[in-house]
């Protein structure tokens, strides 16, 4: 196994035990953390975002592309759900 996948498994951790511990000192955080499951215009985003950075990143880095493209497209989501709204 390529050992940057188990750094994108790393990250992927500590974002959870994040959440879990704000869940723990705020409950009903968690929900609001990861909103973004629900949005459909974060989940298009990510999901674009994480196509594209797997497909190009298949040719040179293999199955580790697709775990960091996951984790961007993780990310975008995130970021997206968390833009205001226009207007």
């Amino acid at each position: 196994m390529d050992p940057s996948v188990l750094t994108v498994a790393i990250i992927f951790a500590a974002l959870v035990i994040k959440t879990a511990v704000l869940e723990l000192r705020e409950p009903g955080s968690a929900r609001r953390e990861w909103a973004f499951a629900t949005n459909g215009s974060a989940l298009t985003a990510g999901l674009t975002a994480a196509v594209l950075l797997g497909v190009m990143g298949w040719q040179s880095m293999g199955y580790a592309a697709v775990a960091w493209s996951m984790l961007a497209g993780v990310l975008v989501a995130y970021i997206v759900d968390r833009r205001p709204p226009r207007g």
